[in-house]
């Protein structure tokens, strides 16, 4: 009930982005009903049936990409102040957001079925003189837990995959636990150090865990028992300062114990403040091995699709690299408050940006590749090819728009202190337009040199 009266109650364009959804995941579901159709209308070719599904993993992938983008620019399913008490915590919230996910694809492949069954004739009689009878087994029985298996793989994929990038995770740095030993072999979890002298005093174990590890209230009383004077702090250590560190080294190493290292800070976003991504030379190898692959693939098909897939994989994990890049160019040779502000912007949201571009660059890499391997004699692009196109094309474009979204839902702190410092809103517009002309200006030759490159062996 939570999540349909979240659904209910968001605005014009969230509820535009969860129809958005349910269309890729009708359009999606439409592709696979289609495989399963034609696997029923030829029984002989078995092979090509499971060619044809195979590839509908490819929008189906898309389709889960988009819909975990728009499950993450939803509102109504952000983490905000007093949630946790009526218990809406991060855990409960990321199932709601599964669950919405849920529901936009179950609406899709819903439609997918309708229209499914509208075109074989099911519902109203056989539609467009019969032409889609051949590839949807019109005169064939349609087996409904087959049916229902291939349509319930949309929004079973999509709310899994909303569900693990979205669940909970401690920010907090896990100190390392190194186990230590005290004296004569025995455990030791606790931090201060004690003297020999403390073993042979009567309740000093009890004192030491009631008092949260000291062994004794008083030093000075402790030096006494042990037979040795009280140490006395050293200079600029009595105002609170920290201790001397090669003092309790040197005490450290005679008492044979290992301390943990501190623990390292947690890694934040790239940006100013953070490295930038570390996936550019993996990226980058990947793309090189992806090419060579395609070049000497003799025009094998098996070949050609690792080459494409691992070309498509450095693209993506070149992506937010790129972008950081981007930004620090930007911000070369004596920079403006524009370029310095739309560069740091470019650095801050790398990874965020990064990543959608990376894919839209190898889904437009991949499209030239193909539409220049079917010129000429090649065979005709059919509707369901134009129609899984369309679908992988149109996810990754709407996936990379809804990550601006993001990114500007993320920057709203920020711009609205810009505002009343008094920057004027021209200037955040002509920021936003340098970013996307300075992307364009880099992925767009990218793209173009990896796509040629790609085909280069077909051209041969």
């Amino acid at each position: 009930m939570v999540a349909l009266r979240l659904t209910r109650a968001a605005r014009p364009a969230v509820q535009l982005r969860r129809l958005l959804v349910a269309a890729a995941a009708g359009g999606t579901g439409f592709l696979l009903l289609a495989c399963l159709g034609y696997a029923l209308g030829h029984p002989e070719r078995a092979d090509a049936a499971a060619l044809r599904l195979s590839w509908c993993a490819v929008p189906l992938a898309a389709t889960a990409y988009f819909a975990l983008a728009v499950a993450r620019t939803d509102p109504g399913t952000r983490p905000r102040t007093g949630l946790s008490a009526v218990g809406l915590g991060p855990a409960r919230l990321m199932a709601i957001s599964a669950l919405t996910t849920a529901l936009s694809c179950a609406l899709g492949s819903l439609l997918a079925l309708l229209v499914f069954l509208h075109l074989r004739g099911d519902l109203t009689g056989m539609p467009f003189d019969g032409a889609a009878a051949d590839f949807l087994a019109a005169d064939e029985h349609l087996p409904v837990p087959a049916t229902l298996t291939l349509l319930a793989l949309v929004p079973a994929l999509a709310s899994t995959t909303v569900a693990l990038a979205l669940r909970p995770r401690d920010a907090r740095p896990t100190a390392p636990l190194l186990r230590r030993y005290g004296r004569f072999g025995a455990y030791g979890s606790s931090a201060a150090r004690e003297t020999f002298g403390t073993y042979g005093r009567f309740g000093a174990r009890r004192g030491r865990t009631e008092t949260g590890g000291r062994g004794a209230e008083d030093p000075g009383e402790e030096a006494e028992q042990s037979g040795r004077s009280p140490a006395r702090p050293a200079e600029g250590a009595a105002d609170g300062a920290a201790p001397d560190p090669e003092q309790d080294g040197g005490l450290a190493a005679q008492s044979g114990e290992t301390d943990p290292e501190p623990p390292a800070p947690a890694a934040g976003p790239a940006g100013p403040s953070g490295g930038a991504p570390t996936g550019l030379p993996w990226g980058i190898t990947l793309l090189a091995v992806g090419l060579a692959v395609q070049a000497y693939a003799d025009h094998s098909n098996t070949a050609v699709l690792l080459g494409r897939l691992l070309t498509a994989g450095g693209l993506v994990l070149a992506g937010p690299g790129l972008t950081h890049l981007c930004g620090l160019l930007l911000q070369s040779t004596r920079p403006g408050a524009l370029r310095l502000l739309s560069g740091r912007v470019l650095m801050a949201e790398a990874i965020r940006i990064g990543r959608p571009l990376g894919v839209v660059c190898a889904v437009a890499s991949a499209g030239y590749t193909m539409t220049t391997l079917y010129a000429g004699s090649g065979p005709a692009f059919g509707p369901l090819t134009v129609l899984g196109a369309l679908l992988v094309t149109g996810c990754t474009v709407a996936t990379l728009l809804t990550a601006a979204v993001e990114t500007r839902q993320c920057r709203a702190d920020t711009t609205a202190a810009l505002l009343r410092l008094g920057a004027p809103v021209s200037m955040l517009r002509a920021a936003a337009a340098l970013r996307a002309a300075a992307l364009l200006a880099l992925f767009g030759p990218l793209t173009l040199a990896v796509a040629v490159a790609a085909a280069l062996p077909v051209d041969r």
